[in-house]
């Protein structure tokens, strides 16, 4: 596929992400200006943007775990900071920068090389692996009715093939490809040399935890709009993993914006009223750029204070 060809799908999945937010919101205005949230509903928002920060803070703290299986032991408080800082460069056109920041700063901290281009590389296989368990888990929970026997078949099939993806035997190859594609992008020279040796579970499950909270501060954001109750936890998650899968591996816009939108539209305007669902996940997004743009922003007058 050419640089000229991807340029296009991804003008065209935004475009069609776009027009689909739009359309949900103009059919749904009237009903969105609606809605009002009292002081505890601002107060369940605050809890969801701390733990949505938790989460990031969370997943630097992971890449540095992912850095010591590629037996690159670095401080984690300033690498956590470096993670916080490029998390923002997501939403740069390219969606490659936070990335290229991540590797620059791990090569200006005595980083090899290879070892750098392979953490930023692995850290999201391993966070879309997390995802796909998510969604394997709680995906019946807005895909059908009813579980059944078949179906509980292929989830358990679906899970033995996502934990066997990860082995170092499958993913790998699959590394080295990414390797390679990135590589160019960047202007590196490929480093073969560093290569998984065991199995990554203690990222995995890490990321997993990354997961949990973004998914836990997505259902309070819900909350914070309309009431719930347990029972619609799993569906929740479900929808907010399968949604910020999408976001995150289409070539759409840079941060998964309008696809992660519009797909949560999707799964669950039929189980909520549409205008709440609407308003929870703009609010959502607000939520993220600002986690993130607090993280960034501690994170830099920590390293000012420090000095």
């Amino acid at each position: 596929m050419t640089i000229k060809l991807k340029k296009i799908l991804r003008w065209v999945i935004l475009g069609a992400t776009l027009v689909f937010v739009g359309n949900a919101l103009k059919n749904h205005w009237l009903e969105v200006t609606a809605i009002r949230i009292d002081e505890a509903g601002w107060s369940i928002l605050a809890i969801a943007t701390g733990i949505t920060l938790l989460a990031h803070i969370w997943a630097g703290w992971i890449w540095t775990w992912v850095l010591q299986e590629l037996k690159q032991p670095v401080p984690s408080i300033k690498f956590i900071q470096v993670y916080l800082k490029t998390n923002l460069a997501k939403y740069l056109p390219g969606n490659v920068w936070h990335h290229y920041g991540r590797i620059v700063a791990a090569k200006n901290a005595n980083v090899a090389p290879g070892a750098a281009t392979l953490s930023v590389l692995l850290e999201p296989l391993l966070m879309a692996a997390a995802a796909l368990i998510f969604v394997v888990l709680f995906g019946n929970q807005f895909a059908a009715n009813n579980t059944t026997l078949t179906l509980q078949g292929l989830k358990i099939l679906s899970l033995v093939i996502i934990l066997c993806a990860v082995h170092p035997r499958f993913l790998n190859p699959v590394i080295g490809l990414f390797y390679k594609l990135k590589a160019k992008k960047s202007s590196t020279q490929p480093t073969p040399n560093f290569r998984i040796r065991r199995y990554p579970l203690r990222p995995l499950l890490g990321e997993m935890g990354f997961l949990g909270l973004r998914g836990m501060g997505f259902v309070l954001t819900v909350f914070a709009i309309m009431p719930l109750n347990l029972s619609h936890i799993p569906l929740l998650l479900g929808a907010f993993s399968f949604a910020w899968l999408l976001g995150f591996v289409v070539p759409g816009a840079p941060g998964g914006l309008g696809v992660f939108e519009a797909t949560a539209i999707a799964l669950l305007q039929h189980r909520f009223p549409s205008a709440a669902v609407i308003s929870a996940i703009a609010l959502y997004r607000l939520i993220s750029i600002l986690a993130e743009t607090i993280g960034a922003g501690l994170s830099y007058f920590d390293e000012r204070l420090a000095k």
